[in-house]
This record gives C-alpha cells, sequence and structure tokens, in this order.
C-alpha cells in the first residue's frame, strides 16, 4: 500500500541519515591498534581426550576474596608462593596467608606496584619472578630481600622487555630462560596485544655465570609459558591459548588455557584472526574492558605426555567454579590452579 512505501522509504532515509555519518565519524577515529592477519589451521575437534566435561567444577576455591589474580604457584615443601595483582609475593603455610615481600611500590596500579607473575623455585630455595613490570627478580622467601637481575629498563638488542611473563631454572641454577610477551604491549594491554597479532615476542636467556642476557629467539605471538629445551615444534593447533605449562608428575606437562577455540562451536579469536578492519573498528569503539566481557570464560587444563600428545583434559566451560585459569601446578596429589584475574 501507499502508507507501507512510505513508511520504508521513511524508514531506509532516517537509517542512511544516521549510518552513514557514524561510519564516517567511526574512520576519523584512531585505533590503538595495528591489526595483522594471522592465519589458523581450524580449531582440533574436542572429542577423545580432548571432550568437554565438567572437571574443573569440583575444584574447591580456596582463600577467595583473600588474594586476587593468584597468576603462578609454587611450593617449598609444604609451604605454598604465589603473586598477586596488587603486586605481593604471598606464602601461604598452614592455610594462613603472609606478605613476603612486594617489588614494587605504592600507589598501587599495575605498572608501580609490579605484577609477579611466573614464578620458580631454584636450586637454593630462592624464588625467582618474572614480573610484567620490573623484570626479572630473585626473592629470598624468608627475610623478602628481593633482588633485580634483569630490569624491563635493560636494553637488549635496542629494544626494552614490555612484558616479561614467564621462565624456567636449570637444575643447576646456572641459566634462566625467561619470556617477554611483547617488545610493545604491555600486561594490562594483553587484549591490545592478542587482537593485534604481531609477531615480537621473545624468548631470553640469562647465564648465571656472565650475568648478562641475550637474545636467544624471537619472532614469536605472544609467547607466555615456556619449558627448557630447543625450539622444536613441541604441539600445534591447540584447543585454546596456552599460558603456563608446568611439569606433571608422569613425566608430562600441565598447560593451562583461559580462552578456548571450541570445534564445534564458534571461535571469536578464529573468526576475526584474518579480518583486520573488524578488529579495527571494534577497539575504535570499544575499551579493552568492554571487548574482554565478550570472550567467554572457559577454562581447560590440559596434561601433555612428554611426547606431546594429550593425556587428558579438564574442562569448565563457563568458567563457573575455574576461571581465568593461567596454571596448573601439582604437588602432593593435588592441582592448585592459577589465575591472572580471580580472587581465589
Amino acid at each position: 500500500t501507499y502508507s507501507s512505501k512510505v513508511f520504508r522509504v521513511t524508514f531506509l532515509t532516517l537509517a542512511v541519515s544516521v549510518v552513514v555519518p557514524l561510519l564516517g565519524v567511526t574512520l576519523l577515529l584512531d585505533c590503538p591498534i595495528d591489526p595483522q592477519p594471522i592465519s589458523l589451521k581450524e580449531p582440533p575437534l574436542l572429542t577423545g581426550v580432548l571432550e568437554p566435561n565438567t572437571k574443573l567444577r569440583k575444584a574447591e576455591r580456596l582463600w577467595e576474596n583473600q588474594l586476587i589474580g593468584p597468576e603462578s604457584i609454587v611450593n617449598i615443601g609444604d609451604v605454598l608462593f604465589t603473586g598477586t595483582a596488587d603486586g605481593k609475593i604471598i606464602k601461604i603455610e598452614d592455610g594462613e596467608i603472609q606478605t613476603v615481600a612486594r617489588i614494587g611500590h605504592g600507589p598501587c596500579d599495575e605498572p608501580t606496584c609490579g605484577r609477579p607473575l611466573g614464578m620458580r623455585v631454584g636450586p637454593n630455595n630462592t624464588l625467582f619472578v618474572a614480573d610484567a613490570y620490573y623484570g626479572l627478580c630473585e626473592v629470598d622467601p624468608d627475610t623478602g630481600e628481593t633482588k633485580t637481575l634483569v630490569s624491563t629498563k635493560t636494553l637488549i638488542e635496542g629494544q626494552k622487555l614490555s612484558f616479561v611473563n614467564d621462565l624456567t631454572v636449570t637444575r643447576d641454577g646456572k641459566k634462566i630462560y625467561f619470556t617477554d610477551s611483547s617488545s610493545k604491549w604491555q600486561r594490562r594491554d594483553y587484549m591490545f596485544l592478542v587482537m593485534e597479532g604481531t609477531d615480537d615476542g621473545r624468548q631470553k636467556t640469562l647465564s648465571w655465570c656472565r650475568r648478562q642476557p641475550w637474545l636467544e629467539s624471537e619472532g614469536k605471538y605472544y609467547v607466555s609459558g615456556l619449558m627448557k629445551g630447543g625450539a622444536d615444534m613441541f604441539v600445534e593447533n591447540m584447543p585454546g591459548l596456552p599460558d603456563n605449562i608446568r611439569l606433571s608428575s608422569s613425566g608430562g606437562y600441565w598447560v593451562a588455557m583461559a580462552a578456548v577455540r571450541p570445534n564445534p562451536g564458534f571461535s571469536l579469536l578464529d573468526f576475526l584472526s584474518e579480518k583486520t578492519w573488524i578488529k579495527r573498528m571494534i577497539f575504535k569503539l570499544l575499551s579493552q574492558e568492554t571487548v574482554t566481557k565478550f570472550v567467554p570464560k572457559y577454562s581447560l587444563v590440559v596434561e601433555l605426555s612428554e611426547t606431546g600428545s594429550y593425556k587428558r583434559s579438564f574442562h569448565d566451560p563457563n568458567g563457573e567454579t575455574v576461571a581465568y585459569v593461567s596454571e596448573a601446578h601439582e604437588h602432593n596429589g593435588h592441582l592448585y590452579l592459577g589465575s591472572f584475574r580471580s580472587p581465589y
């Protein structure tokens, strides 16, 4: 009818008058990232050993609301140590939480207070800590004395460290291998880092004899956890974004993933991987925190054999009990799960 035609024309005119100026304004906005296309293989099918389950929902939340973001966990005997989102190194003994040290200083935003991430115990029961903002540090677990081994201000082949993430120590303690996830973005901008997709993550080595870091390898997308060894491909096309890697009692490795690539299902990471223009539009209009809310809270922990095959997997499909998992640390028959932002 005449009236319906008038309505359609009026509606389309209004829509165009709103959308076109909005697109014009969006094109003029600056984008904080320069996204690069990433070619990803089709995610592995979540079948067999990787079949989704709810085993992580059986986990018990420990010290809930008494700490925030215990990223990495180590033990000396039965005493647990971890680093928290407010920059503290804490120990948990007989169920009690005590502050051992703080690498940074107040007021407590991340760059000033620091953000302890990966943590290891050295051969002399000293703590080695990868702090995202301060660098590679050594902490006395008894006195809290802290020593900086490699500062983020240190220039290595002309570049400072921006996002020190994880580390591992050789058995004799003479070398420390550590990762710098980006030479551009800091930890607080990790969503920019993941979505930009540039291969500027690096692995470095600190020789204990020379105390001089040098570049071991470079050109890795968002390097996070690591284990000692060469640079051969161990496992490729994993079902999620791997974070910290830790030994399992069976001789294999625990790998924690807080972002999963479901197959069957929809993977936001895979969908956006080569669509750089969409990523530009997203970050022109939305903040990192807003984008994070659209990422499903799917936690996954897998155990790999010493040859890289999947042995078993533990899932929490909606992050109901375990959210933002970052590490699985096995000790005395228990699997302690770290998290980069959860309050437990």
